[in-house]
């Protein structure tokens, strides 16, 4: 009797208690060089100027490919659960979202 090729396990997550509770963030800036792409996420507040930065991520762009796979995937979950999310009203200002250039 052949055997079934095991299926590889999936590693088991954890999370460390001083990110456990998370970074609130409505900004993203994205810069990349030949090697890595970063996220720079902060938040927008009213009546600052200047944006705070709370997370610098950075990976591959590989790995950011990846990433733009799993947020497309969970984004069409989320639309047939909740519908469609839909862009701001004309004239509400949004923050910018960065030039592309690694700093």
């Amino acid at each position: 009797m052949s055997e079934q090729p095991k299926s590889p396990q999936k590693p088991q997550l954890t999370i460390e208690a001083s990110v456990s509770m998370g970074q609130y963030t409505n900004f993203v800036s994205i810069a990349h060089n030949y090697t890595e792409v970063l996220f720079d996420f902060g938040r927008t507040l009213p009546g600052r100027k200047d944006i705070p930065i709370v997370s610098r991520l950075i990976m591959t762009p590989f790995h950011a490919k990846q990433l733009i796979k799993a947020l497309s995937h969970n984004i069409r979950l989320y639309e047939q659960k909740f519908g469609a999310i839909t862009d701001p009203p004309a004239g509400q200002e949004m923050p910018p979202i960065g030039d592309g250039n690694a700093n």
